[in-house]
């Protein structure tokens, strides 16, 4: 049986000890990208210290099983899809708090109805004060602080006196010698008109 020559032999060598470093390297890479890849996928889905630390032991040691497993357990939204669910939940809470329905017929409302147009029910009631439309459980007017039930104070005016016949006249008092006493205004007298007799034939 032929032999191989020793130098090719020593190349064979050579050539699988590099095909099994170049293999082992792009192993070990693609375990540790397997590890980042988990790592930053983890921070944008939580923001537990542990869960992280957790999470990329488990790729670390296991590998693509690891990954696996974390793809199983790993929470389903990430933080910016919870926080823009919040946002909308919250849009959400305030129209249906500003166009709430009637709790008696479920219509729903405006905010500043004071009665349900189709069942009468009682909505919101209207400050003493200001006149704008409060909640039934407000207990004081947030716009011009009034408790709610309260009448107003009204200030107190001075009526205005109004006569209806004028004041009597006023003696003007006279220097007359060795007299004090003012002269009294003469009555009027009345005004006789002549009457005269026509002489009959």
């Amino acid at each position: 049986m032929p032999q191989l020559p020793t130098e090719l032999l020593n190349s064979i060598g050579v050539v699988l000890e590099l095909l099994v470093a170049i293999f082992t390297a792009l192993t070990v890479a693609f375990w540790i990208s397997l590890a980042v890849w988990t790592l930053r996928d983890i921070r944008s889905r939580t923001r537990d210290f542990f869960a992280w630390l957790l999470a990329t032991l488990l790729v670390l040691a296991t590998g693509p099983i690891g990954l696996l497993l974390y793809f199983l357990l790993r929470p389903r939204e990430t933080v910016a899809q919870v926080y823009d669910r919040q946002l909308e939940e919250e849009a959400l809470l305030r129209d249906i708090t500003a166009r709430r329905a009637c709790p008696a017929c479920q219509t729903v409302t405006e905010p500043d109805w004071l009665i349900c147009p189709k069942c009468r029910t009682a909505l919101r009631q209207t400050c003493a004060a200001c006149g704008r439309p409060l909640e039934l459980d407000w207990i004081v007017c947030p716009f011009c602080t009034t408790p709610v039930g309260q009448t107003p104070a009204v200030e107190d005016r001075p009526a205005a006196v109004v006569d209806d016949y004028p004041a009597p006249a006023t003696a003007v008092p006279t220097e007359a010698s060795g007299s004090s006493a003012p002269d009294r205004i003469p009555a009027p007298q009345p005004i006789l008109t002549p009457v005269f007799e026509v002489a009959t034939e």
